[in-house]
């Protein structure tokens, strides 16, 4: 499963790209570690970092095992929509936190769908 195990290592590229741009935002803004608040610009940085991180997991089990049970380059397709889901999501959060909805729509729909996907798949099998 080739595709899968390249949206997976995406995922966790997308998510490297984001701490460090937290990193960056840390020095912009002299947020000095372990602090965490300070900075509204920052806390927007931090906020998408962490949020990325709660819907990560739930992604990639999700994906995994959707793709266990169907066409993986159709379930790779489902994960980079949530890929560029999560960079709208960054950028729309940064920009004005209102709005984050798109990004977030475009990165926890997919989390759903293949949730969904993957329940099927379980109950088909079982069948």
């Amino acid at each position: 499963m080739p595709w899968i195990d390249l949206i997976t290592l995406f995922a966790v590229l997308e998510f490297l790209g984001m701490v460090w741009l937290v990193g960056k935002a840390r020095v912009r803004y002299s947020i000095r570690a372990p602090a965490t608040s300070g900075n509204e610009h920052f806390e927007r940085w931090f906020r998408v970092q962490q949020n990325t991180l709660e819907t990560l997991i739930m992604f990639l089990p999700a994906l995994w095992i959707a793709a266990h049970y169907w066409p993986a380059a159709w379930m790779a397709l489902i994960g980079a929509i949530y890929l560029v889901g999560r960079v709208l999501y960054l950028i729309g959060y940064v920009r004005d936190p209102r709005t984050r909805g798109t990004g977030y729509y475009f990165s926890i729909g997919p989390v759903v769908v293949l949730v969904v996907l993957g329940f099927a798949g379980i109950v088909k099998s079982l069948l």
